[in-house]
């Protein structure tokens, strides 16, 4: 059998597997050791757990359950509620300001706990219903906390960055850095987009009051003191302090990338105590629960993708497709293409995580030799894989709002998280257009590469 006809036999049956509804980890590690099985010296099966180790035992992927910790820890406590609060306060005056705030709050969110189903979800079950009671639509009020959640996975600290610099062999500060400048376009994106509907929702929010319908805090006059707006600030501000502080630690070069999740992990925990008074054993009780959970779950799958990625390795599989795809002849920016539109297919039916661990060894040997900087694709491969958290049929973040919100229909949750998927597809042009979007920050704060 030939290596491309191995390979295709090798997808087809992952894809049987994963249909068949087993979950995603056992479905891997089943394909994996039975073409170890069927393909593969006989003493290879013998190897399974000293393989697995050895493509886990990578100080980078310490930092992913201490980076989970520290989301948790964040994502449990009110933070999420008293952020949103504090900024809805301060832009209450500002048209659409109320869209803005989620999308701040879920950025601010995002860059702290590094996890976007946990942004969504806490922003989410605070901002929706604040939406709805002003007279937003459903539909926009769910796409706007949909759209923002997704930015957990592009600004640091990114869980789906660290298994990209593991995959792809590249620095994981540079990595972080170049997330921040194309997280900033997107926010500014969606906001700019928040005050374009302002004008429809306060008009759709009249007529429906014109009609004999319940009038909206939307059609209220809103005002907020300088104290109260003053009285918001204590609450939030430590959990900036934080953000600031681990950024700092990172790139100040104070501390490696695990050594300030475990920093950033003690310091959230002591936040919590202090701030919420959560330090009794039934306060930290869900947090740690919640962390072993994940951490578990998210390991699980990077051990059993990884083992996969090694069969691919073994058998050649990895090293034919990607040789095929450079045989092709592509032009580099038809060979990006296609290979985003891969992405996007894959997305249809498997996490970020997965998608990483399975394709890397495949779709980068052709990106580098066609030119392109990998840290910057790592950023355009990390836009369009959020573009997965929220489009059906998968779609997770579609379903965290679904979780907060029962009474949105799935027709309007869809509909309202559209526009922000083609703010998503802008955004992803311009990074093409103007690469120093991505570049530009890590080249200025550790050089040129």
């Amino acid at each position: 059998m030939s290596e491309l006809s191995l390979g295709a036999l090798y997808g087809a049956v992952t894809l049987v597997v994963m249909f068949s509804g087993m979950p995603i980890a056992f479905a891997l590690g089943v394909v994996a050791t039975s073409f170890m099985y069927f393909f593969m010296p006989e003493t290879s099966l013998d190897t399974i757990t000293q393989n697995v180790y050895e493509e886990m035992a990578s100080i980078t992927l310490l930092s992913i359950p201490l980076f989970i910790l520290k989301g948790a820890a964040i994502g449990k406590s009110p933070a999420g509620k008293d952020l949103y609060s504090a900024i809805h306060t301060w832009l209450h005056k500002v048209p659409g300001g109320l869209g803005i705030a989620n999308v701040f709050a879920c950025a601010l969110f995002a860059a702290m706990a590094g996890s976007s189903p946990a942004t969504c979800s806490a922003i989410g079950s605070a901002g929706i219903p604040e939406m709805r009671a002003r007279g937003y639509s459903p539909g926009f009020a769910a796409g706007i906390i949909a759209a923002g959640g997704t930015l957990g996975i592009l600004l640091p600290p990114s869980i789906t960055m660290i298994l990209y610099a593991v995959a792809a062999e590249q620095s994981l500060g540079r990595l972080f850095l170049a997330g921040i400048g194309p997280g900033v376009l997107l926010v500014v994106l969606f906001a700019g987009y928040a005050v374009y509907r302002a004008r429809s929702e306060y008009h759709a929010a009249k007529a429906i009051y014109e009609q004999g319908g319940v009038k909206s805090a939307y059609l209220e006059d809103e005002h907020f003191t300088m104290r109260q707006k003053v009285e918001m600030l204590p609450r939030v501000l430590p959990f900036i302090v934080l953000l600031i502080g681990v950024m700092i630690a990172l790139y100040g070069g104070f501390a490696t990338p695990s050594e300030t999740a475990g920093l950033g992990a003690l310091l959230a925990l002591v936040l919590i105590a202090i701030v919420y008074g959560a330090w009794k054993p039934k306060d930290l009780s869900p947090i740690l629960t919640s962390t072993i959970k994940e951490s578990t779950m998210l390991l699980l799958i990077i051990g059993m993708s990884l083992l996969y990625s090694y069969v691919m390795s073994y058998l050649h599989i990895s090293q034919a497709a990607a040789s095929w795809v450079v045989g092709m002849h592509l032009s580099k920016w038809v060979l990006l293409a296609t290979i985003l539109v891969l992405v996007i297919v894959l997305g249809f039916f498997l996490p970020p995580v997965s998608i990483i661990l399975m394709t890397a060894p495949i779709i980068l040997p052709p990106l580098r030799e066609a030119g392109f900087d990998l840290i910057w694709f790592g950023v355009v491969m990390t836009i369009v894989m959020e573009m997965g958290l929220i489009h059906p049929p998968v779609g997770l973040n579609i379903f965290v709002i679904k979780n907060i919100a029962p009474d949105i229909p799935l027709k309007d949750v869809i509909w309202g998280v559209t526009p922000f998927l083609l703010l998503m597809v802008a955004a992803v042009v311009l990074l093409c257009v103007v690469p120093g979007i991505a570049t530009g920050l890590p080249d200025m704060v550790m050089g040129a590469k």
